[in-house]
């Protein structure tokens, strides 16, 4: 498949930025217009917003310091070599976070979150009877969940199934808005649409109702859920393989947060295949930009390739010993990124 190309006359004016309409460079809180141009394949599409000073973020803001229309020549190539890809993202999901699930300390890959994605009945995730029952997943693309398939319970076996507590019912969060799946007590995948579908990229999934265990203080159990979009599954078995626990790794992925403390504007999000992403939402309405490359941790040193710097040290704290995120847990940048993506990024909103 030959790449998208744009023609220098189109490059020759920079009052607008042209990017690929692939929804890795949306955010759901901006809305570009889409257009065919007649100088990319047959297919594919860009999106045409207004061109901002140092559209990567990783330069001073001085608008009319000429590094920035450097920055914004180095995104047009950059994007316009990619392949351009469809306006409906089938993306599986990029990580899970959780604070607490059953056996986290003794055997924490046993009844962990990645469990629910993997499509097996042989695994499941489990929280004790007082523990938060609820975890967050990410997508490393924008995602529209149109419905899931839920396998309620530990479906191991018959006995484990009826001696824990079942979800009953589950709350499903987007960024602005929330969905409610109910299913009956019984094992096997229940396919309930959501009306209107959800849209986003970070999803927050909650057991808000259970059916009883065996003994009031059972754990509540998920074998799987499915998330489709546009009748197609975004995790089953074919992920399992990828979906192994690290506990070295496991502080780091999900979502970082920049900017003011409860209203950020910067989310730096690490994925379990080995890339990063961030995402700079100005809160004046100016452009959004993402930046993305791969991250390497080894021992205790954390690093990331960021276009044009090249490898950027990070100071990543150890997450504790069951390899869960510290709540006060931060990461720390020194030098020209830490002047346009600002010096830390805390592990909550």
């Amino acid at each position: 498949m030959q790449p998208a190309s744009i023609s220098p006359s189109t490059q020759a004016h920079p009052q607008r930025l042209i990017t690929v309409s692939s929804s890795t460079n949306r955010h759901p809180s901006r809305r570009g217009r889409s257009v065919k141009h007649p100088n990319i394949r047959e297919g594919a599409f860009i999106r045409t917003r207004p061109a901002a000073p140092c559209v990567l973020g990783l330069e001073p803001r001085a608008r009319g310091d000429q590094r920035c229309g450097d920055m914004r020549r180095l995104l047009l190539a950059s994007l316009l070599t990619a392949t351009a890809a469809s306006a409906a993202s089938n993306v599986p999901p990029g990580y899970v976070q959780a604070s607490d699930w059953l056996d986290r300390t003794r055997q924490p890959e046993r009844y962990g979150p990645l469990n629910v994605l993997d499509g097996r009945d042989s695994t499941a995730w489990c929280v004790s009877a007082d523990g938060p029952a609820s975890f967050t997943f990410g997508f490393k693309d924008i995602v529209t969940v149109d419905e899931v398939r839920v396998y309620t319970g530990d479906g191991s076996d018959r006995a484990a199934f009826k001696a824990r507590a079942r979800a009953r019912k589950l709350t499903l969060t987007g960024i602005k808005e929330a969905r409610s799946v109910s299913v009956e007590d019984k094992r096997g995948l229940q396919a309930v649409p959501l009306k209107p579908g959800l849209r986003g990229a970070r999803f927050t999934l909650e057991v808000s109702e259970r059916f009883p265990g065996a003994k009031d203080d059972a754990p509540v159990c998920v074998t799987d859920i499915v998330f489709y979009s546009r009748g197609k599954a975004l995790n089953g078995t074919w992920l399992a393989p990828k979906l192994r626990y690290n506990a070295r790794l496991a502080p780091l992925l999900g979502t970082w947060f920049g900017g003011l403390k409860g209203a950020p504007h910067r989310f730096l999000s690490f994925y379990l295949d080995g890339t990063y992403s961030l995402t700079e939402e100005p809160l004046e309405g100016e452009v959004s930009t993402t930046v993305s490359g791969a991250y390497t941790l080894s021992g205790e040193k954390l690093s990331l390739d960021v276009p044009p710097h090249g490898r950027v040290t990070v100071r990543f704290p150890r997450g504790d010993s069951e390899g869960t995120r510290p709540p006060d847990a931060s990461l720390a940048f020194d030098g020209p990124v830490a002047e346009a993506w600002g010096e830390a990024f805390r592990g909550q909103r």
